[in-house]
C-alpha cells in the first residue's frame, strides 16, 4: 500500500477548519485527500489526477469517508481554469509531487528499473508521447541534455552514446533493457553507489510528463487563486522541482530589491505572501518509508 509522505506535516499546515475548502493538486491513491476530508466535514475537495486507475481506487477510498468531494480528470497544469469554471477560491492547495509507490510498483506501467516491462512512463495513459518514443526516437544530443538537465545524470554523455549503439542494433523496448544498457555506460564504481539507471529514468519520465513546466505554472497559478490566508503546501522530491518552489515562494514573499532600503514600506507594496514552514521527513518516517528519505515540504501563506 502507498504510503502518503510528510502526511501529518503537511495536514498540519494546511490549517485545516470544518469548512474549508481545498484542492488537492495530486490525488494519486488518496493518502493525503482522505485525511483531508476526515478534517472538513462541511467544507469541499476538489483532487486532480490524470491516473485512471489511481481515480478508480482513491474514489473507493474516499467514499468511505464523506460525498464532499469532486475528483478532476485532468492534469493539475489545468489548475486554474478548472477553479475559475467552479468559481472557487480555495483555502489551501496541496502538490505531492512523487510518483505513488503503486505506479512504481506495477511494473507495466514500467517507471521502474527493477522490474520488466515496456517502456512506457505516462502519468496520463492517453498521451502519445512515452518512454519508449523517448529512448528510441531522440537524437544524441536531446538524450543527452535532459539526462543532463533532468537526471543532474554526469555520465549523460556515455549513457546516450550506450542508448543510440543499441538502438541502431535493434529498438529498445523494456525497462531492464534500458536499465542494463545504462549499467553498460558506466564505470563500475558508479554502479556500486546506488542503482546506476535511477537518474536516467527519473529524466525520461519527467521529459515523457513534462513535470517541470507544468509544475511550476501550475504553482504560479496556484498563488493568484488562493484565498487571502490560505496556505499552499508543496512536497517535492529532487532538487529540480525543490529549487521551482523555493525561487518561486521566495520570490512572492520578498520585496522588490528597490524597496529594500526605505525605512518604511507602502502597506500597498507589501508582499503579498509569507513564508510559514520548510520541513524535512523525520528519521522516524525515513525508517518506516524509505521513499520519503528525498522528500521536502514547503510551505507559503497568502496574507
Amino acid at each position: 500500500m502507498h504510503e502518503s509522505v510528510l502526511l501529518k506535516e503537511s495536514i498540519d499546515n494546511l490549517n485545516l477548519k470544518e469548512n474549508s475548502i481545498i484542492v488537492d493538486c495530486t490525488l494519486g491513491y488518496g493518502g493525503h485527500s482522505s485525511a483531508i476530508l476526515k478534517k472538513i466535514p462541511k467544507g469541499y475537495l476538489y483532487a486532480f489526477d490524470q491516473d485512471e486507475e489511481a481515480i478508480t481506487y482513491a474514489k473507493e477510498r474516499l467514499n468511505a469517508i464523506a460525498q464532499n468531494y469532486e475528483i478532476i480528470h485532468t492534469n493539475f497544469v489545468n489548475l486554474k481554469e478548472e477553479m475559475e469554471k467552479r468559481n472557487v477560491n480555495p483555502d489551501g492547495i496541496l502538490f505531492d509531487l512523487g510518483v505513488s509507490s503503486p505506479q512504481l510498483d506495477e511494473a507495466e506501467r514500467g517507471f521502474s528499473y527493477h522490474k520488466d516491462a515496456r517502456l512506457d512512463m505516462r502519468m496520463n495513459q492517453e498521451q502519445k508521447l512515452s518512454a519508449y518514443e523517448v529512448v528510441n526516437n531522440y537524437s544524441y544530443e536531446n538524450l543527452k541534455e535532459i539526462l543532463l538537465k533532468y537526471g543532474e545524470e554526469k555520465y549523460a554523455g556515455s549513457i546516450a552514446k550506450g542508448i543510440i549503439n543499441k538502438r541502431n542494433i535493434k529498438p529498445i523496448e523494456t525497462t531492464l533493457e534500458l536499465a542494463e544498457i545504462v549499467k553498460e555506460s558506466v564505470p563500475e564504481k558508479y554502479r556500486n553507489k546506488s542503482h546506476p539507471a535511477r537518474k536516467t529514468f527519473q529524466a525520461i519520465r519527467i521529459e515523457v510528463n513534462d513535470e517541470l513546466n507544468v509544475f511550476e505554472k501550475a504553482l504560479k497559478e496556484s498563488l493568484e487563486i488562493i484565498k487571502p490566508g490560505g496556505r499552499i503546501c508543496v512536497i517535492t522530491f529532487h532538487s529540480l522541482e525543490d529549487k521551482i518552489c523555493k525561487r518561486i515562494f521566495n520570490e512572492s514573499s520578498s520585496l522588490p530589491p528597490e524597496l529594500k532600503k526605505l525605512p518604511i514600506v507602502p502597506k500597498e507594496y507589501e508582499p503579498k505572501y509569507k513564508l510559514i514552514a520548510s520541513i524535512s521527513p523525520t528519521d522516524t518516517e525515513i525508517a518506516q518509508n524509505k521513499r520519503s528519505r528525498s522528500s521536502h515540504l514547503r510551505v507559503i501563506e497568502r496574507r
